[in-house]
């Protein structure tokens, strides 16, 4: 059975209708057996359980603590090319917008990896439009030769590709894919991906299983928060991650949890997200999940990010620019998207250790996969 059989076999207005019935008992029963329970992430994620936050934030840090350590993972995305063939109404580089398109040619990357390694990042998130023409496959094999042998951990979020695509990208090695759904409700999805490739809903919903097959060591899935009803998508994410761990087991998996921001052109959120709201997704993926990597981006504002850091998140960018060519020369017409946190890598680092934390900026050795 694929991911996409099981979903159709999903009753999504039920589900939906489970979450907003969910009482306290039915919390309280969750959080006994949480770990790698669907009905339990449900209560989880319910509203009845905003009345649990204190005792799932300290279940949250246990847990992540005795797995993860005192570690934080440091990466920091590289955006190769803001060329775009679909058109997506939340984001800076979709197709309609007039904006500057720049493609980085062989040296452009090779003085942001550069520039990039000079901050001290050893994990790095190649990321681009997705106009596979121009930005495709035969771009991607030859990008990586230039970046990998300067950096331990290469992933990748770009649009999704086929099984020996992500095998030839495997051996020129890539590590990692991060493709994320942005919303699992078909109807909100057609409403917001109007033209080019990214419309095909089930295609994207395919895409995790043909990186798993692959062979790719780290798998990443993700929605856009605000989008539509996020205790929803969160609980349709939490079924496609219990799908591919239990099949896929050889592979590690990461979430992303991004809200809405503005961009040119952008949406407003249909469903708020509040900081309350946040937390309550972590603490509940955390209990769901002692294994999985939970990432936090600069979307966030730098306070809630100093408070996040500690409740449950393992991996976390800084520094970060939405620009190709961003780290070398900085041209702000070109960014996908506003961040909310610019403090340097060396600040955030700071503040990591002055709350008994570790930052890491390395995922992986190279050589420990000889």
């Amino acid at each position: 059975m694929s991911f996409a059989e099981y979903f159709s076999g999903l009753d999504r207005d039920s589900l939906s209708m489970q979450l907003y019935s969910t009482t306290a008992a039915d919390v309280e029963a969750a959080l006994v057996r949480p770990r790698g329970d669907l009905k339990s992430l449900l209560a989880l994620l319910s509203p009845a359980a905003e009345a649990y936050l204190e005792q799932m934030a300290q279940r949250s840090v246990a847990l992540t603590r005795q797995r993860f350590g005192a570690a934080l993972n440091m990466y920091i995305p590289l955006y190769l090319s803001n060329l775009c063939a679909n058109e997506c109404d939340y984001c800076g580089f979709t197709m309609s917008n007039k904006l500057k398109r720049k493609t980085l040619n062989s040296d452009e990357i090779s003085a942001e990896a550069d520039a990039i390694k000079r901050l001290g990042y050893d994990s790095i998130l190649l990321v681009s439009g997705e106009h596979e023409t121009k930005v495709g496959i035969d771009y991607f094999l030859s990008a990586l030769p230039l970046i990998k042998p300067k950096f331990n951990y290469l992933a990748m979020e770009v649009q999704p590709l086929a099984t020996d695509e992500y095998r030839q990208l495997k051996q020129a090695g890539l590590d990692g894919v991060m493709l994320y759904q942005e919303t699992y409700q078909p109807n909100t999805y057609a409403k917001h991906h109007t033209r080019g490739k990214k419309s095909d809903f089930l295609n994207r919903l395919a895409a995790p299983e043909r990186v798993a097959q692959a062979g790719v060591d780290k798998i990443g899935l993700g929605v856009l928060l605000g989008l539509d009803d996020w205790r929803l998508d969160a609980l349709l994410m939490g079924h496609h991650l219990a799908f591919l761990e239990q099949r896929y087991w050889r592979s590690r998996y990461s979430i992303s949890l991004p809200r809405l921001r503005p961009c040119t052109g952008g949406v407003e959120p249909k469903v708020l997200l509040t900081d309350r709201g946040l937390l309550q997704m972590i603490f509940a993926f955390r209990l769901f999940n002692q294994e999985l990597e939970i990432s936090l981006s600069t979307r966030e504002s730098p306070a809630l990010r100093d408070k996040l850091f500690a409740l449950g998140v393992t991996h976390l960018s800084a520094g970060s620019s939405t620009q190709p060519g961003g780290y070398a020369a900085q041209q702000t017409q070109l960014d996908q998207f506003e961040i909310s946190d610019d403090r340097t890598p060396a600040q955030i680092a700071q503040v990591i250790r002055s709350q008994g934390l570790t930052p890491v900026w390395k995922d992986w050795q190279g050589q420990w996969s000889n």
